[in-house]
């Protein structure tokens, strides 16, 4: 069964599995072995390239404009935990986020990186291969490190509610609703 989305691309014998209430801006591709869950917002320029390994994402999961994710063959999987929030521009290759992570603009997360939860990687940062973070802090720099530890107010105000508002902002645009497997 072929896709009449061209933001949905089948290959290789998979077709993107796309959550319940999700949004998906014209302009992305999902591309391949791809499954998200409910209520993600997939915005203007995002790739999801499924093509050599899957990409799994939680529940409202927003991958801002001009992100990628990615993986590499029979090597690394991407996986992605609920509300998470990938920040514009951002590079996502391989690794494992686990929940309530805020990725920023134009950071790099690299193969077999593991983010766990209550994590936020500053804008530009570069997370190297196989780094393993700490929860509870904010990272920056290349190569990431610990720069500040995750205040309750931080975890609240940019974690939780960048979640929130980009379930808000992709609630004023329609969703792809025929494509939905809930």
């Amino acid at each position: 069964m072929a896709s009449m989305d061209p933001s949905i691309v089948p290959l290789r014998g998979f077709i993107p599995k796309i959550g319940a209430r999700t949004f998906i801006a014209d302009t992305a591709r999902i591309v391949g072995d791809v499954e998200m869950g409910e209520d993600c917002s997939i915005w203007y320029g995002a790739v999801l390239r499924g093509d050599v390994n899957a990409i799994r994402l939680g529940d409202r999961v927003n991958v801002q404009d001009g992100a990628i994710i990615h993986c590499t063959y029979e090597k690394s999987k991407s996986i992605i935990g609920n509300d998470v929030s990938i920040g514009h521009g951002a590079i996502i290759h391989g690794c494992i986020i686990e929940k309530e992570v805020l990725v920023g603009m134009k950071a790099v997360v690299m193969d077999n990186a593991q983010i766990p939860s209550h994590v936020i990687i500053a804008a530009g940062a570069v997370v190297l291969e196989n780094q393993v973070l700490e929860s509870g802090w904010i990272y920056g720099g290349i190569p990431a490190k610990k720069i500040k530890k995750l205040e309750q107010d931080n975890l609240e105000f940019f974690i939780q509610r960048t979640a929130r508002n980009y379930m808000k902002y992709s609630s004023w645009y329609p969703k792809k609703e025929e494509n939905s497997t809930s």
